[in-house]
């Protein structure tokens, strides 16, 4: 090794594995952080040099690897940054890393150290290493390091050669020694290495969230091995594969890609089984002329992915929303007929339910995630019904009637749900016209979201529940003795309100010079 120069020659003599493509150096990258308004971004890739300036001073060489260099070179934005430091011990490792911010040890064992920069941005350093499965699940594996491992062996472990490639950060060489960069032009995600791969059957799912996100084909050998590892995912801890359901879901554009790939290499007959039934329902082509309801879903999805970046929801509202339109047709087939040889839905009055539920449960989904999907599930529809009823029918729809549906979908919101009808109404195929039956349209905007909102938001109830009409002070000041009863007459209140219009006045007026609790529930009771 070069003592005390920066480490400029390749650890692996083979000059095969040197891409003939570079990413961009340092200044120039960092300069494009800055113009695009990613301070944050800009001071994490500034530490990864002068990380990288200070391994090589020390006679060893930092490459960026994984994630990071496939982001740079799709031309992407990437928030986390992977370095593997060659031709350093551990502990000379250790040392560096230690003068460039607050590291966490806690993936030690596995050779791995993380530097904490704030805002959501870290630093992973790691020296090179082989996994080997020793064991059973997912921690059942031999982590050796090796700080003398070529380039070429340490790359061999990565699940798909798009994150196989390995990048100088200094000089911009790209190290490709299984022609990552190649398949990312081409778009094809390809395995690495056979072998390797199929020790960790959670790669299956990864290989859906990165078609979902990059809009990748699938090399057909590789489609083979995926396929033939299906039924190892019911091995998988949930947590592990609902992490993988978030990045399809809330880092793709099309989400419909993965979830296409998964129905396709037999994924979800294995793990999820309530989505092949969709596939095999179809729809009445009226209203739904796209085709069957695996279709449909695959279309609502995709608007439900534009819809959250255009709402600018936060990852959680995101994945509620991205949840429910995904869910919104499971259990679809169960209030189908048989009819001429095919299955044809009629609707969405079962539809959700218990589907919802145990695909939820199959991903480990949160108690207040699922309670808030089930809900909208359940009342999807409902936005574009009282839109029809009040506006189209010319029908009174009462402001008790928004009120009873916020509480109804709550810990869900309108504001969700209307997002959720958006999805289902937008991700329909090419409808006929009647009046003009040669001519098929494009489902047009959806009205039924900018009124709903604003009646929501004229009531308060957009993003919560309604506020209760009379509160424990209001009773007391009747006379009324504080109880367990006053849950029952706040209720009872409330329903005054939303279904006779009732106002906090003419309640109160109802139980004036009455005070006897059980005598008051018995007059509220009365006027309903």
């Amino acid at each position: 090794m070069n003592e005390g120069k920066i480490f400029k020659e390749p650890v692996n003599p083979d000059q095969d594995i040197v891409s003939s493509e570079k990413i961009p150096l340092a200044d120039d990258y960092i300069e494009t952080l800055q113009a695009e308004g990613l301070e944050g971004h800009a001071e994490a890739y500034q530490k990864v040099i002068e990380l990288s300036q200070a391994v090589g001073e020390a006679g060893g060489r930092s490459l960026l690897v994984g994630g990071s260099v496939r982001d740079m070179v799709f031309g992407k934005i990437s928030k986390d940054y992977d370095i593997e430091i060659y031709g350093l011990e551990a502990q000379q490792v250790e040392e560096i890393v230690a003068r460039f911010g607050k590291v966490s040890d806690v993936g030690k064992a596995f050779g791995i150290l993380k530097i904490f920069l704030g805002q959501g941005i870290d630093i992973d350093v790691s020296l090179p290493r082989t996994d080997s499965k020793i064991g059973e699940g997912h921690r059942g594996f031999e982590v050796k390091t090796d700080p003398n491992m070529s380039i070429a062996e340490a790359a061999k472990r990565r699940d798909f050669t798009m994150n196989s490639v390995a990048a100088d950060p200094l000089t911009g060489e790209l190290f490709d020694a299984y022609g990552g960069v190649e398949d990312i032009k081409n778009r094809t995600l390809k395995i690495t290495d056979p072998e390797r791969f199929r020790d960790d059957p959670l790669r299956v799912m990864r290989a859906l969230q990165f078609i979902g996100r990059f809009g990748l084909q699938l090399d057909p050998d590789s489609a083979k091995i995926i396929q033939e590892m299906t039924p190892e995912l019911k091995e998988l801890p949930k947590e592990r594969i609902f992490e993988e359901w978030k990045k399809l879901l809330l880092k793709s554009s099309k989400p419909s890609l993965g979830l296409a790939a998964g129905m396709t290499l037999g994924v979800f007959k294995e793990l999820h089984p309530e989505f092949p039934p969709l596939a095999k329902t179809e729809q009445d082509p009226e209203w739904h002329p796209e085709g069957d309801a695996w279709i449909h879903t695959l279309m609502t999805v995709d608007e439900a992915a534009q819809i959250t970046r255009e709402e600018n929801l936060d990852s959680k509202e995101s994945l509620t929303v991205m949840l429910a339109t995904l869910c919104h047709d499971l259990g679809k087939a169960d209030t189908t007929e048989i009819k001429d040889g095919r299955i044809i839905s009629h609707g969405h009055e079962q539809a959700g339910g218990e589907p919802t539920k145990e695909f939820l449960n199959s991903v480990g989904a949160d108690k207040l995630t699922k309670q808030k999907v089930k809900q909208l599930v359940e009342n999807h529809l409902m936005p574009t019904m009282l839109y029809i009823n009040a506006v189209v029918k010319q029908e009174k729809v009462s402001d008790g009637a928004i009120r009873r549906l916020a509480k109804r979908i709550y810990p869900a919101t309108i504001n969700e749900l209307v997002l959720v009808a958006q999805a289902d109404h937008a991700g329909r195929g090419p409808y006929m016209d009647p009046k003009h039956p040669e001519q098929y349209l494009m489902p047009d905007g959806f009205p039924a979201k900018k009124w709903l909102l604003k009646k929501a938001r004229e009531l308060a109830v957009e993003d919560s529940k309604p506020a209760d009409l009379l509160a424990g002070r209001d009773l007391i000041a009747t006379g009324l003795k504080p109880g367990k009863d006053f849950g029952q007459l706040i209720e009872l209140a409330n329903r005054l309100r939303d279904e006779k219009d009732f106002d906090k006045r003419r309640v109160l007026q109802a139980l004036y010079e009455i005070i006897d609790n059980a005598q008051a529930i018995v007059k509220l009771s009365s006027l309903l």
